[in-house]
C-alpha cells in the first residue's frame, strides 16, 4: 500500500500536464470532466490510503533507499496527520472544481483547461507538502504551491486589483519561502542530512549542550516560512489582499486547507526536528507560538468586525482562527494536538462554505459590499440559511465539528487562554451573523458609510453577467461542506479516529480520549450566544461597526504597499527569535 502514497502528487499533476497539452482543443466541458475525474480519483485514494495508515507507513520513491544511514532519495510519509491534510486537501478541492462547473466567462487564453489544469497542480502541491517526509522537498511543495496559487489569485489578469493582490501574495509569500530555504540550508550544514528524522537526530547527537545560534537561526528561519503561510501575525497582511481579489473557487482552498498547511506544517517540523535535546526547548515553543497565536487571534478579530467588504471579513475571520490553532499546538500537549486537528477538520468545511456563499452574492449583484447590498439578497433564503448557519459553526456550537475540536483545544489550554477562544471565535461569528441580518434579512438602518480600505461594492462578477439564477452546483456544495463540518461533530468514533491517528504520529502514541463534555459544551453556547447578542446590537446601532480611533492604526497598516508587508514580515522574524532566544541564552 505504500507504493501507493507517491500517486497522491503524481495523478493531479499528470492530469494538469494532460488539459495543458489538450486544453486548446478539448471543449471545455471534456477538460472539466477530467479535472473532476482527475481530482476525485486522487481524493478516493487518499481516503483509502488513510484507512490504511496504522502503522505508519513510509515510501523512498524509486526505491532509493538510504546507503549507509545516509539519505540519498525522496522520502514520504503516510501517517494519519500527513494523509489526513492531503485527503482534505483533495476534497475540497473536489469541491471547489464542481463550485466551478461552467462558472467563468471565458478560458484564460482561449485554453479550456487553463483554470482547472492550475487548481490540478495546486492540489498535487498541497498534498506534497502535507506527506513530504524531508524538508527540502517539503520546501518544493510549498514554493509549487505557492507559485500556481498567485496564478490562481491573478487569474482574471484583465483586472488591476487581481494583478496587485497576486503581487503582494507573490512577495511575501517568496521570502517567507527563502527564508525557509535558509533555515534548511543551515540544518542541512550541521546534520548532512535533509530527512526531517534524520535532522532531529543529528541536531540531538552534536547539540549536547542545547540548542547554539545556528540552531536557532535555522529555528527561526523554518519557523518564518511556515508561519507565512499560515498568515500569523504580522505575516498575514498578504492573505486579505489575495482573498479580495482571487476566485472564490480559489478563496475556498486558500483558506479551507492551504493556510491550515502553514499550521500543519510548523507542528510537524518541530516535532521531527526541533523536539529532541538538540533542538529549541519546548518552554521557548510554547512562548512563541502562544505569544503569536494570541495576537494574531485578536487582531484577525477585531480587523474582521470592521470590514465591510465580505470576502475580507470572511479573510480576517481565516487569520483570526489560525492564531487559535497556534494556541493549541502550542501548548505540546496531545490534547491540544487532537483538538486543533479536530477544529481544522470543522473549519475547512464551514470556511469553504462561507465563501462559496460569498461567490453567490458576487455573481448574482456584482458586489460583496455589506452596506450596498442591504436587504438585497432576501429572495436567496437557502443562501442566508447557509451563510448563517456556517456564521454558527465557526462560533462553535454544538454538536458542528468545530464545536468539537475547540471544546478539546480549550480543555487543553485551560485558564485566560479559554476567553481568547471564546472571544475570537464569537466575534467572527457575530461578524458573519450581522452580514445575514443585514444583507439577507434587510434587519436594521443601513450603515453610513464610513473611511474603509475597501467597500466591495465595484466588484466585478465572475460570470459573464449577473446571474439570474443561481447555478444548483453553487447552493450544493456549501450545504454539503456545512453537512461534512456537521458530521465530523456527531459522526460516532470520528473525534477518537482522529485523535489516535494525529498521537502515534506526533504524541508518542499517547491515547486521548476525545469526547464531548459539559464545559466544552457550555463554551461553545456562550460562544454562539455570544455571537448572536453582537450580531444584533451591530443591526441595531450600526454604529457598533464603525471603527474607533484605537482600531484606526490597525487599519492603516493593511496598506497594500508591498514594502510594508516586506518590513513587518523582517519584524516577525526578529520577534519569533526573541521569544525563542532564552533556551539558546540558558544553555
Amino acid at each position: 500500500m505504500h507504493h501507493l502514497i507517491p500517486l497522491l502528487v503524481a495523478v493531479p499533476l499528470l492530469g494538469a500536464a494532460l488539459l495543458v497539452a489538450t486544453g486548446r482543443v478539448l471543449p471545455r466541458i471534456a477538460a472539466e470532466i477530467t479535472g473532476f475525474v482527475v481530482s476525485g480519483g486522487t481524493a478516493a485514494l487518499a481516503v483509502v490510503l488513510l484507512l490504511n495508515s496504522e502503522p505508519p507507513m513510509v515510501e523512498w520513491i524509486g526505491g532509493w533507499l538510504p546507503v549507509g544511514g545516509e539519505s540519498v532519495g525522496i522520502l514520504v510519509v503516510g501517517d494519519g496527520p500527513a494523509l489526513g491534510m492531503a485527503t482534505a486537501v483533495s476534497l475540497l478541492t473536489l469541491a471547489a472544481l464542481a463550485y466551478a462547473w461552467r462558472y467563468f466567462d471565458e478560458p484564460l487564453g482561449g485554453h479550456s483547461g487553463a483554470f482547472t489544469a492550475l487548481m490540478l497542480v495546486f492540489q498535487g502541491a498541497m498534498c506534497g507538502f502535507a506527506i513530504a517526509g524531508d524538508l527540502f522537498n517539503a520546501f518544493v511543495f510549498f514554493e509549487l504551491m505557492s507559485v500556481v496559487a498567485y496564478a490562481l489569485t491573478g487569474y482574471r489578469i484583465d483586472e488591476a486589483k487581481a494583478v496587485q493582490g497576486a503581487l503582494t501574495f507573490g512577495v511575501v509569500n517568496s521570502l517567507g519561502a527563502y527564508a525557509m530555504l535558509m533555515g534548511i540550508a543551515l540544518l542541512y550544514a550541521r546534520t548532512g542530512e535533509l530527512a526531517m528524522t534524520k535532522i532531529g537526530r543529528g541536531l540531538d547527537a552534536t547539540g549536547h549542550g542545547g540548542p547554539d545560534a545556528l540552531v536557532l537561526a535555522s529555528f527561526v528561519l523554518v519557523l518564518t516560512g511556515l508561519l507565512v503561510k499560515a498568515a500569523a501575525v504580522p505575516f498575514h497582511f498578504w492573505l486579505p489582499d489575495a482573498h479580495a481579489v482571487a476566485p472564490t473557487p480559489v478563496c475556498m482552498l486558500l483558506s479551507g486547507v492551504m493556510v491550515e498547511l502553514g499550521a500543519y506544517g510548523v507542528w510537524r517540523v518541530y516535532g521531527t526536528v526541533f523536539a529532541g535535546p538538540g533542538g529549541i526547548p519546548a518552554a521557548d515553543l510554547t512562548r512563541a507560538l502562544v505569544t503569536l497565536g494570541t495576537l494574531t487571534a485578536a487582531i484577525g478579530a477585531v480587523m474582521c468586525w470592521y470590514q465591510r467588504h465580505i470576502k475580507r471579513l470572511l479573510a480576517y475571520s481565516t487569520v483570526a482562527h489560525t492564531g487559535l490553532f497556534l494556541v493549541g499546538l502550542g501548548i505540546l500537549t496531545p490534547e491540544g494536538d487532537d483538538g486543533v486537528a479536530l477544529y481544522i477538520l470543522g473549519h475547512a468545511g464551514v470556511k469553504a462554505a462561507l465563501f462559496a456563499c460569498a461567490g453567490v452574492l458576487l455573481d448574482r449583484f456584482g458586489s460583496v459590499d455589506e452596506h450596498a447590498l442591504h436587504g438585497q439578497a432576501r429572495r436567496l433564503r437557502a443562501t442566508g440559511v447557509m451563510f448563517a448557519v456556517g456564521a454558527l459553526g465557526l462560533a462553535g456550537l454544538p454538536p458542528f465539528g468545530t464545536a468539537l475540536g475547540k471544546s478539546v483545544t480549550e480543555e487543553a489550554v485551560g485558564g485566560p487562554l479559554t476567553l481568547v477562544f471564546v472571544a475570537a471565535s464569537a466575534i467572527t461569528a457575530g461578524a458573519v451573523l450581522r452580514v445575514t441580518a443585514r444583507v439577507f434579512l434587510g434587519l436594521g438602518p443601513r450603515p453610513e458609510d464610513a473611511e474603509y480600505e475597501t467597500s466591495g461594492s465595484d466588484e466585478e462578477p465572475e460570470t459573464s453577467g449577473l446571474l439570474s439564477r443561481i447555478p444548483d452546483t453553487m447552493t450544493t456544495v456549501p450545504a454539503v461542506l456545512l453537512a461534512a463540518a456537521f458530521a465530523a461533530g456527531v459522526a460516532p468514533g470520528f473525534g477518537a479516529v482522529v485523535a489516535r491517528s494525529v498521537n502515534e504520529a506526533g504524541s508518542g502514541g499517547a491515547h486521548v480520549f476525545v469526547h464531548w463534555t459539559l464545559t466544552g459544551v457550555l463554551l461553545g453556547v456562550a460562544s454562539s450566544v455570544l455571537a448572536v447578542a453582537l450580531a444584533g446590537l451591530a443591526v441595531t446601532r450600526p454604529g457598533w461597526t464603525a471603527a474607533p480611533g484605537w482600531a484606526a492604526p490597525l487599519r492603516r497598516l493593511q496598506s497594500g504597499h508591498v514594502g510594508d508587508y516586506v518590513a513587518w514580515l523582517l519584524m516577525g522574524a526578529t520577534v519569533l527569535g526573541a521569544l525563542a532566544l532564552p533556551g539558546v541564552l540558558g544553555s
